[in-house]
C-alpha cells in the first residue's frame, strides 16, 4: 500500500516504479521487476497499475480491481508492492505522476522501470521529455524492440546521458537525466500474448 501522511515512510529507500496497464500481470513484469532489484540496488519495486492507459482502448480491459488483485497474487512473496497510487493521486499520464510521486515523497530515490517497447514509442507520451528530467529511467531489452529503441528519437535526444551497465547501481544516485539500458534474458510472456492464448482457448 501507499502512504501519503505527513512524513515520507520510505525515507532513502530506493525504489523502482514499473508502470503498466498489468492486464495482466504475468511472469514477464516479476523478471523485470527482480533484475531490477540486482542490477540497480534496489530495496522495493512498485508496480504503478493505470487505472487506464491513455493510449490504450478500454475495449478487452478487465477491470481495476480484478487487475489490481491478479498483480497482488502474482507478485506475493516478492519486494513487490502492488500500488493504486495512481488511482489515488487521480493522474492520468505518465509525466504526471511521476512528478506528483516525486513531490510526495521528496527523500525517496525513485527509478522508472521500462520495456524497451516503450523506449521505441515514448516520443508519442505526453511531455515525455520531462520524463527523462524526472527520474532517472531503466530500460530493458525486449525481443524485436531493442534496436529500434535504441535508434528511436528518445534515445537519441539523451544519448549524452546514458549510463553503462556496470554502473547501474549508482543510477539511484544520479540527478536526472540518467538512464541505462539492460540487456539479459527475455521472458516470452506479455500480457498481449497471454490475452491472444485465452482466447485460442491455450491459456
Amino acid at each position: 500500500m501507499t502512504y501519503f501522511g505527513a512524513e515520507d515512510p520510505h525515507l532513502g529507500e530506493r525504489i523502482g516504479i514499473l508502470g503498466g496497464s498489468f492486464n495482466p500481470a504475468h511472469d514477464g513484469h516479476i523478471e523485470v521487476s527482480l533484475l531490477a532489484l540486482d542490477k540497480l540496488a534496489l530495496d522495493k519495486v512498485w508496480w504503478m497499475v493505470s487505472p487506464q492507459n491513455p493510449l490504450k482502448s478500454p475495449e478487452g480491459m478487465e477491470t481495476f480491481q480484478k487487475r489490481i488483485l491478479l498483480a497482488e497474487r502474482t507478485a506475493k512473496g516478492y519486494p513487490i508492492c502492488v500500488s493504486t497510487v495512481e488511482f489515488e493521486m487521480g493522474t492520468q499520464f505518465t509525466v504526471d505522476s511521476l512528478m506528483e510521486l516525486v513531490a510526495r515523497f521528496p527523500k525517496t530515490k525513485f527509478i522508472w522501470l521500462m520495456g524497451a517497447d516503450n523506449l521505441a514509442q515514448i516520443h508519442r507520451w505526453r511531455d515525455w521529455s520531462r520524463i527523462f528530467h524526472t527520474l532517472p529511467i531503466a530500460v530493458f531489452a525486449r525481443p524485436t524492440y531493442a534496436i529500434q529503441a535504441e535508434r528511436g528519437k528518445a534515445a537519441r535526444r539523451f544519448a549524452r546521458y546514458r549510463v553503462p551497465a556496470y554502473r547501474s547501481k549508482s543510477l539511484a544516485e544520479k540527478k536526472p537525466p540518467a538512464w541505462v539500458v539492460f540487456k539479459g534474458p527475455h521472458n516470452t510472456q506479455s500480457a498481449t500474448r497471454i490475452r491472444h492464448l485465452k482466447k485460442a482457448g491455450k491459456g
